[in-house]
């Protein structure tokens, strides 16, 4: 029952955790050690924490922060249930499945995205721009996410059967090729790997037609809430900041890192500028970055619902944020 695109599960085995710690960042001076694991590689999702440590603003709120980049064999949950990490950017999907089947004591304390950046992405040769679009189409849906997806057709009304779903393995040249006619993506980042095809991509965020789920949502489990709540307001805090100075110019920070943060990740820097600047909607929040208001929380646990996911107010925590 995962929202998410596969990008990482949850538990059952710390056998990923090495890999997360292999090459963490840590800074030369600073004061009090506090940890943070990454959803997933080095790319511009991540742009706001690479401003806090370059820029300092974790050192002036006394962290000495350890940075652990994810990938796809990094599963965030299990770095924070280990010991390895404080804190964890994560999807309300794993986290909450966690607490209620699993017992896991996790508490939800902050949203980096406000709305999940997966949707469904076509070419604008044959665009697919609502989810009524779908009825008799080809849809590629990475396996993981059928139950997502067919929740979103449900929501709007469309039966399931209506729709021709099948696998996706991550890759747009089927879409390209006219094989498929629309696939289940990160609209923030496949748009512009379309586009370097020569084919114009369009896109529709499965959040805007009633899915409406959180992504990157910052993860602490109750014991580190109760014994470091004064890091995890600081570490907020300079996060904040750092996420409110990137988005003052988007195609300014990414151009800096070729040689640091995003080498070697094999993606161009074109592309996180484009990334950049595609997710910074998704982000905003006029209660400011992290912001969980009371309505998107409800709005949270009513999609999650939608695929058998029963949670509940009590797993958020926005006292934290009340103090920044």
């Amino acid at each position: 029952m995962s929202i998410r695109l596969n990008r990482r599960r949850f538990l059952g085995t710390t056998a990923a955790l090495g890999a997360a710690a292999a090459m963490p960042w840590r800074p030369a001076h600073a004061s009090t050690p506090f940890t943070m694991q990454a959803a997933w590689i080095n790319d511009a999702e991540f742009a706001g924490y690479f401003i806090g440590i370059d820029e300092g603003y974790y050192s002036d709120e006394g962290l000495d922060l350890t940075y652990l980049s994810g990938g796809p064999d990094v599963i965030p949950e299990s770095t924070i249930i280990a010991g390895r990490a404080d804190l964890a950017l994560t999807t309300p999907d794993t986290t909450i499945r966690a607490i209620v089947e699993q017992g896991a004591p996790f508490k939800i304390i902050g949203a980096q995205y406000q709305k999940n950046p997966i949707g469904i992405v076509s070419l604008a040769s044959n665009p697919i721009l609502t989810p009524q679009d779908l009825v008799g189409k080809t849809l590629a849906v990475p396996p993981v996410n059928v139950i997502s997806v067919n929740a979103m057709l449900q929501i709007n009304g469309i039966d399931p059967n209506a729709v021709n779903i099948v696998p996706y393995a991550y890759d747009p040249t089927p879409l390209i090729q006219g094989e498929i006619d629309a696939s289940l993506d990160f609209t923030t980042n496949v748009p512009y790997t379309i586009s370097q095809q020569g084919v114009e991509a369009v896109s529709f965020l499965l959040y805007d037609y009633g899915f409406t789920i959180y992504n990157d949502t910052v993860v602490v489990t109750e014991e580190v809430l109760a014994e470091k709540r004064d890091l995890l307001v600081a570490w907020l805090r300079a996060s904040r900041r750092g996420w409110e100075a990137n988005f003052e110019d988007p195609n300014l920070w990414p151009p800096r890192w070729a040689d640091t943060w995003f080498a070697g990740t094999g993606r161009t820097i074109e592309n996180e500028i484009f990334f950049n600047n595609a997710q910074m909607p998704l982000m905003q929040n006029p209660a400011g970055y992290f912001a969980m208001s009371e309505e998107d929380i409800e709005a949270n646990l009513s999609a999650l619902g939608q695929v058998g996911i029963v949670g509940n107010r009590e797993m958020f925590d926005t006292t934290l944020l009340e103090e920044i």
